[in-house]
């Protein structure tokens, strides 16, 4: 037998073997999306994916063959992602407003696939998760221009859900008029709060009156109602082309750097299996002189930094507050459930509200 025909029948074996091994891991690829869908998390992975790459390409024995090893290793990782793609396709996702608003935006840009649900309110998109209709809920904690969204971060300390992914989305502004409108034209300007804020000035420097909506999708789709050609919208670009607005001008934020953390909320807690993790702690403190101090202090002693700590009234209660804390750490460890020992002498409630690596972009590439 030649050569050729010997090594024909090596790769034969191989396929053989490899064909098994590819069964297996597509059956595990399928333990992780149905893992990923129950906990409301993104298919996509890049830090998991780095490190998967790294490890394997390091263990691999030919130097010749390495950069080849890595291409394969990456064409079986795309592959993986399409097939969870496919299996995730019928997971539904809540998030508050209507298509276009920054909040559905969010939701396409961390589960693409998913069938994408609007619902009125903060807590009605919250509830469908609780009760089953969603798999998970998009939902905005923070701005960094207007600061934290109370309403979720209360659905947070009342509710059953955990967060399980921080994303942050850039908001970047645009006027929108009816087709064919000049700018000139316009004497209204209608936008959520948040946004006739972030572009207060612009608005000013044209003399504008300005009307409130719920949110900037649904001023848009109020400017092409009324069809008045007086009448614009600040909403973002994707609006625009949704609901058949020109962007009359872009990039009329006062500050560039405004963006909207995003968190994703599941019935299901997971803990990342990473060393940067992160987690939210939501406690109420006794009715005792120095509690809070000591709450603070038990956290710190054992090593727990606090990146971010911040009050909110309790909205059964008159005049008692509970505080909500980003911590950089594993909660899980020995010295985690030591001071989360410690701390419940200190607390009247508490609860881990969730956990996530790091806070990852939805800038558009």
């Amino acid at each position: 037998m030649d050569s050729l025909e010997t090594a024909r029948n090596a790769i034969n074996e191989i396929d053989e073997k490899m064909a098994e091994l590819f069964k297996q891991r597509m059956l595990a690829v399928r333990d992780i999306a149905a893992y990923k869908k129950e906990r409301g998390m993104a298919i996509f992975d890049a830090e998991r994916e780095k490190t998967v790459i790294a490890r394997n390409v390091g263990i691999y024995p030919d130097n010749e063959t390495r950069v080849f090893y890595s291409s394969f290793l990456q064409d079986v990782m795309n592959v993986s992602k399409r097939y969870q793609r496919s299996l995730m396709e019928g997971m539904r996702v809540a998030y508050s407003g209507v298509e276009g608003a920054f909040a559905d935006i969010a939701a396409k840009r961390i589960f693409p696939d998913a069938l994408h649900v609007g619902y009125p309110d903060f807590s009605a998109a919250y509830q469908s998760v609780e009760n089953g209709e969603c798999e998970c809920a998009v939902l905005p904690i923070e701005n960094s221009y207007a600061g934290v969204v109370g309403q979720v971060m209360d659905l947070m300390f009342e509710g059953d859900l955990y967060v399980n992914g921080v994303y942050t989305l850039p908001v970047v502004q645009n006027l929108l008029g009816l087709p064919g409108v000049n700018i000139k034209e316009i004497k209204t300007i209608i936008s959520h709060p948040q946004a006739l804020a972030q572009c207060g000035e612009y608005i000013r420097s044209h003399g504008w009156t300005t009307v409130s909506a719920a949110n900037t999708a649904i001023a848009a789709q109020e400017v092409v109602q009324r069809g008045d050609k007086t009448i614009a919208a600040i909403a973002s670009f994707e609006t625009a082309a949704l609901y058949g607005l020109e962007v009359l001008d872009h990039d009329i934020n006062e500050s560039n750097a405004n963006s909207t953390k995003f968190a994703a909320f599941s019935r299901v807690e997971q803990h990342p299996d990473t060393g940067n993790s992160k987690f939210l702690l939501l406690f109420t403190v006794n009715d005792v002189a120095g509690a809070l101090a000591k709450a603070i202090n038990v956290i710190s002693a054992y090593g727990f930094n606090m990146k971010v700590l911040r009050s909110r009234p309790v909205r059964s209660r008159d005049w008692q507050y509970y505080f909500y804390v980003e911590a950089e750490g594993d909660e899980t460890t020995e010295d985690g459930r030591k001071m989360l020992g410690e701390l419940a002498e200190q607390c009247e409630t508490m609860k881990i509200a969730g956990h996530y690596t790091v806070e990852i972009s939805l800038r558009k590439n």
